[in-house]
């Protein structure tokens, strides 16, 4: 198996601590976001969707994240406990359920956070509007509120006594804010208690690892000097955040 990665990314990172987690065998095939390899000849082979991650299994070929974690629940299952995506139908419905939440909520909240803090001055070489953080802030705030009250409550991990796949994709997102300098955790203490826990599930090394470059992200605008596809995301900028 052959997983396509850039640790910059939140999905990709999912993707990485998991087959890392429980032992799947892969070959690690760097697509370096940062130079724009994703639109090389070569990846568009691999995939025409040209975004990361993505899964090789000998010939057989899968795009998007959440549906490549199922695959290799589905496959390895062996190698995978079932707290990871319950055969219990309820439980699997909770985890599905907040799979199929957090994409237009904590996931798309973060990542604007993120993209405003950490590649809107590179791209448009001026610092972002405060009323346009304030706000992507406040919506990031708001998706975290309903992690907390609604899918977290007074629960060890978002499903009950034990990790989830639900977890796993929650923490990697709330990490990308973190790493532009916005702590998500400040102030919610049960939050920072959930965080503990899922760090503790993977090790502290492991999660390290994964999240090293998200973490050094100060570092991004030397590594995307050279990026020629720059001029080409002013205006996909200006349109993202008019």
């Amino acid at each position: 198996m052959e997983l396509y990665l850039d640790l910059f990314s939140q999905p990709c990172r999912s993707v990485f601590l998991f087959a890392k987690a429980v032992g799947i065998p892969f070959e690690f095939k760097r697509v370096d976001l940062c130079t724009g390899q994703q639109h090389s000849e070569e990846f568009g082979e691999i995939s025409m969707i040209r975004k990361v991650p993505v899964m090789k299994d000998g010939s057989f070929i899968l795009t998007e994240s959440t549906a490549i974690l199922k695959y290799m629940v589905q496959k390895y299952s062996t190698l995978v406990a079932d707290h990871w995506f319950p055969a219990d139908l309820q439980q699997r419905a909770r985890v599905n359920e907040y799979l199929s939440w957090q994409h237009m909520n904590l996931r798309a909240h973060g990542s604007k956070v993120f993209l405003l803090r950490s590649l809107f001055p590179v791209i448009m070489g001026s610092e972002v509007p405060k009323e346009k953080m304030d706000a992507a802030v406040e919506d990031l705030k708001q998706s975290l509120d309903l992690l907390e009250e609604k899918f977290l409550q007074n629960k060890p991990f978002i499903i009950g006594d034990k990790i989830s796949l639900a977890d796993l994709v929650a923490i990697v997102e709330i990490m990308q804010p973190v790493g532009a300098g916005v702590d998500a955790f400040e102030g919610r203490p049960k939050l920072l208690t959930w965080r503990a826990r899922v760090t503790k599930e993977f090790g502290e090394k492991l999660f390290d690892e994964a999240h090293k470059t998200i973490m050094n992200v100060s570092s991004l605008p030397q590594m995307m000097q050279n990026n020629t596809e720059l001029e080409m995301l002013k205006p996909k900028f200006q349109k993202l955040f008019k």
